[in-house]
């Protein structure tokens, strides 16, 4: 649908479609020549269990054909080192021969894995002569030991053979998995709530004179988009409100003054409130979020008076507090006519709640003088790095609390970058090296690997805005980032390696090294030797009031809190 974020669309296939779903199968197999049911796992061990016995059988096999093979070397190697063949020339019959060469072989006898039959006198007496009179005992030597260290590597695997066979089964993708990559990906879901992944495919009409909200009123007035699975948040002018579900048209009490989507326990959206209790009594204002309801159930936000009516309105999705100006019908002695109040005095209750009193005045109107700012404060947010998704409910890494307008950073290992909004149906990438709240001003320092030149480069840089991902390498595939940092004065040690291995390890002072430039500039090489490796190394100079915010920890930094007690240490080992 033209507009809907792919984000949503993948939640929507798994929460709407059968693109996930919950298998429980009755397996039928044959089993000893008898039908058995069993489950995936009984299946799996029977397999496995198969496949152990067969690896077994092949191994014995060939073990047995190496002896056999090491037996017919050594035998030969007897029969032609000891020059027994020259025995056989004076011989006048067959039997005359095998019985000579079995004399002959009789000293020797304890040298073999096994007795000597007439089938290996037979196959010594095929030995050609131009064979014997070429034979190399040396090379017959080192033919022999191949056998036996050959030998005993079937024997280690006979004595280990699980652990064969599970090398068994990851040499088989070593070896048939080029190309048959999976084309998928194998990833955990979160919870997936169908109402928040639903498309909006219908448009909400209200007649708010005559009482009537639906998607087929398409007359009256428009109010919103909608899905077809929605339910409604009706509050009318006498200070009742209920839920109700979308419908096509339903009557939900004449004079409505407010008609929107209800989003079930949203605490966030405040609704400020004027109210004046029967029809002469004072005014009260409140302050309050609508959460749990039952669905067609009558509610009020009045004391419930007859003649209560509500005289002002507002919803505010980011609990935000306005100024409202208050004009009192004229009367004598009344020397105030006009006077100012700010919802941010007044303590967000429940919807139940009474509130205080405004004035006890009667009120001509009430308008609106200024919009106010959140009094809720920022959202706090979760990373999960097993679902890859923000949550609320702390899972994962705290990444700090965010106001309507923060962004996040998003740092791959391939050497990208991009900045998201902070909505709780994104999906990230699963190489993720840095999430993080969004400061245009931080400078980061990267230290890459480019394919292209074959050097080390660093750079200093600060992030642009852009949802798009963003290459602050070599965008050759074969380059890699090495380390990146966000430390203010960070160092580099350079180990180095191959033929200049016996040069002295170099560090680098990052600051003065290279200035700050464009994420788009290359930066500057860092040395011209072969290098074995490049590590960050802790700073010495520290600005005074550098410190480390909750709020700037990053997947790769929480990982290493515990063993190198540095958060601001990131590195990726060559």
């Amino acid at each position: 649908m033209p507009g809907v974020s792919p984000d949503k669309t993948i939640d929507a296939l798994y929460a709407l479609t059968d693109c996930e779903c919950s298998i429980s199968p009755n397996t039928c197999v044959i089993s000893g020549n008898k039908p058995s049911f069993m489950g995936v796992s009984d299946i799996l061990r029977h397999s496995v269990d198969n496949t152990v016995m067969l690896l077994k059988t092949e191994l014995e096999i060939r073990k047995k054909e190496l002896q056999e093979e090491w037996h017919m070397a050594t035998l030969e190697r007897i029969f032609i080192e000891e020059r027994i063949y020259r025995d056989i020339e004076e011989c006048e019959s067959w039997e005359e021969v095998i019985t000579t060469i079995d004399r002959g072989l009789k000293p020797f006898r304890n040298r073999l894995l096994r007795d000597v039959t007439r089938d290996d006198i037979i196959q010594l007496t095929e030995i050609r002569i131009k064979r014997i009179s070429k034979y190399d005992s040396a090379k017959a030597g080192e033919h022999i030991k191949e056998i036996e260290v050959e030998l005993e590597e079937v024997g280690n695997h006979l004595r280990n053979l699980i652990p064969y066979t599970i090398n068994y089964f990851k040499q088989i993708k070593k070896k048939y998995g080029k190309g048959r990559e999976r084309k998928t990906e194998i990833r955990n879901f979160d919870t997936i709530q169908v109402a928040k992944v639903v498309a909006d495919n219908a448009k909400l009409y209200a007649n708010y004179k005559e009482g009537f909200i639906g998607t087929g009123l398409k007359k009256d007035e428009y109010v919103c988009d909608c899905s077809d699975i929605d339910d409604i948040l009706v509050i009318r002018k006498d200070g009742g409100y209920l839920i109700t579900k979308v419908a096509e048209k339903v009557f939900v009490g004449n004079d409505i003054i407010y008609a929107q989507v209800f989003v079930k326990n949203d605490e966030r959206t405040i609704y400020n409130i004027v109210y004046q209790d029967g029809k002469d009594g004072p005014c009260y204002v409140k302050r309050c979020a609508i959460t749990g309801l039952t669905r067609d159930k009558e509610y009020n936000l009045t004391q419930g008076t007859p003649g209560s009516r509500i005289m002002y309105l507002s919803a505010n999705p980011n609990g935000e507090a306005e100024v409202i100006k208050v004009h009192h019908k004229p009367k004598p002695k009344l020397k105030k006519l006009v006077f100012e109040f700010d919802f941010g005095q007044l303590s967000i209750r429940g919807r139940s709640s009474m509130g205080n009193i405004l004035t006890r005045n009667a009120v001509q109107k009430i308008s609106l003088k200024e919009k106010g700012l959140s009094t809720l404060g920022g959202r706090k947010l979760w990373f999960d790095d097993a679902v890859m998704r923000l949550n609320v409910d702390g899972r994962g890494t705290f990444l700090g609390e965010f106001g309507p307008e923060d962004k996040l950073l998003v740092i791959t290992k391939s050497g990208f970058f991009r900045v998201s909004n902070t909505d709780l149906a994104n999906h990230f990438e699963d190489n993720i090296l840095i999430i993080e709240k969004f400061r245009p001003d931080k400078v980061f320092s990267a230290v890459y690997w480019d394919a292209e030149q074959k050097f080390y480069y660093v750079k200093r840089f600060t992030i642009e805005e852009s949802e798009k991902p963003l290459c602050f390498i070599n965008e050759s595939p074969d380059s890699k980032l090495v380390s990146i940092t966000e430390v203010e004065y960070p160092r580099f040690e350079i180990q180095f390696g191959g033929r200049h291995k016996a040069r002295e390890s170099e560090i680098i002072e990052v600051a003065e090294f290279i200035g700050v430039k464009s994420y788009k500039a290359k930066g500057k090489r860092l040395t011209s030797f072969m290098v074995e490796n490049i590590t960050e190394i802790e700073p010495v100079v520290k600005k005074e009031t550098q410190a480390t915010s909750s709020e700037d920890i990053s997947i790769e930094e929480s990982r290493k809190k515990t063993d190198s007690g540095d958060p601001a240490q990131m590195k990726l080992e060559l």
